[in-house]
């Protein structure tokens, strides 16, 4: 376990330029750019609910879950995403593979369970073209950009009683977003070039609780809160303004301009109700609200893009046919499905950006371990063909290794 955990870890970061290029998504234009992670992969399977302890996978979104932790869990994930864009009158297609979230779980006694890993949280990765007439003189601008930020956390949790627990999460916030922008008009023999570069940092911490109870002598109830208050990330901008020829060789450099500005990371709510017999089956939902309306959009002057407050709706559940079969493997196998539904906060020229997906996926034993392999697919839509707006039409193929043992065990025998 401890040598696949290492080899793990240089393959995290052998892949972890790939976390800054994890989107092709015009609405990666705003703000922070498309936020990528949204659960692990068991997690996404269900719809996003964070609703369910479990003594043999990680559930980042929850750091209350932890405390349930049986074994030392070790979960890397991956993902491979092709989406077609269109617009009233173009259509094109993207691809991206990105590594998703490495991470590990360790019980502590029988009270308290830990975390900690490594979560490319948001992606910047788009190019956008535009025409438009300005004093009656026909100009064009083109608008790339790349990066994100990323979450390195730690997590620590405490089973209250056999029914309650409740953790706490601290995450270090990174990131580099990188922008460049070229607009030339008719007849005029310059490019002006304005090349931006934001370093963002800043910590911010989330709590949890997890209620379960027996309603019957067969099925339980599960109910989950999540509370992460806002937090600022400290942002160092530099920009520089250029006049290119049209060969693209410089004419005229300004120098850099230099700025600190600070971005509010809004505060999100989650809570979440289910029900079902413990290593059988489950089905829940979930409602997550994020207060976006006063967030920034630091390419407003152009996009006349604004925000609204998030609401998020999950629904989704397992199903395990016997977890104990010894003469048929699939019978043991985990099926997994859920929906989710959401406005993401962005509006664009008054119309709100929603997102909506369905998924299915399977949980695969490895051998006879509580280590698992997890493959499965989510299919949805994003955004709207309205007002010269894309929509993006998304299959994102999802794989993710949980791997289980037992540590800090004393010997008995040398």
């Amino acid at each position: 376990m401890i040598k696949k955990f290492i080899l793990s870890i240089s393959l995290l970061f052998s892949l972890a330029s790939l976390a800054q290029e994890g989107t092709a998504s015009p609405y990666s234009f705003y703000g922070i750019g498309e936020v990528r992670f949204k659960g692990t992969i068991e997690n996404r399977f269900m719809g996003g609910l964070s609703i369910l302890p479990d003594s043999i996978h990680l559930n980042i979104q929850n750091p209350a879950s932890y405390s349930d932790l049986k074994l030392t869990t070790f979960s890397v994930a991956g993902s491979f995403n092709a989406s077609k864009l269109r617009t009233a009158t173009v259509d094109d297609k993207a691809q991206r593979t990105t590594l998703d979230y490495l991470a590990v779980g360790v019980p502590i006694g029988k009270k308290f369970g830990a975390s900690f890993g490594l979560i490319p949280y948001s992606s910047v990765g788009y190019k956008i073209k535009s025409s438009k007439i300005v004093d009656n003189i026909s100009q064009e601008s083109s608008y790339n950009g790349s990066g994100g930020l990323n979450k390195v956390y730690v997590a620590l949790a405490y089973k209250v009683n056999k029914n309650f627990s409740v953790g706490a999460d601290l995450n270090y916030n990174f990131g580099t977003i990188e922008a460049q922008s070229y607009t030339s008009k008719k007849n005029v023999e310059l490019i002006t070039s304005e090349a931006r570069n934001s370093e963002m940092s800043g910590v911010n911490f989330n709590l949890g609780a997890m209620y379960q109870t027996k309603i019957s002598p067969k099925l339980e109830a599960y109910s989950s809160f999540v509370f992460s208050p806002s937090a600022n990330l400290k942002t160092t901008n530099s920009l520089l303004l250029s006049a290119l020829s049209a060969s693209g060789s410089t004419y005229q450099a300004n120098d850099v301009i230099e700025t600190e500005t600070t971005i509010k990371m809004p505060t999100k709510v989650s809570f979440g109700v289910g029900v079902g017999q413990a290593r059988k089956w489950m089905f829940g939902a979930e409602i997550t609200s994020q207060q976006s309306s006063d967030f920034t959009n630091r390419f407003s002057d152009y996009t006349k893009g604004t925000y609204e407050d998030v609401t998020k709706y999950s629904f989704g559940g397992y199903y395990l046919p016997n977890y104990s079969s010894f003469t048929d493997y699939y019978k043991k196998v985990t099926y997994r499905a859920g929906l989710r539904f959401e406005n993401t906060g962005l509006v664009i020229f008054n119309e709100s950006i929603k997102e909506q997906a369905a998924s299915l996926g399977f949980g695969f034993p490895l051998g006879g371990t509580f280590s698992n392999l997890n493959i499965g697919v989510e299919y949805g839509k994003r955004g709207t063909r309205k007002a010269n707006l894309v929509q993006e039409n998304f299959l994102n193929v999802m794989i993710s290794l949980s791997l289980n043992d037992l540590w800090f065990v004393k010997r008995k025998y040398d």
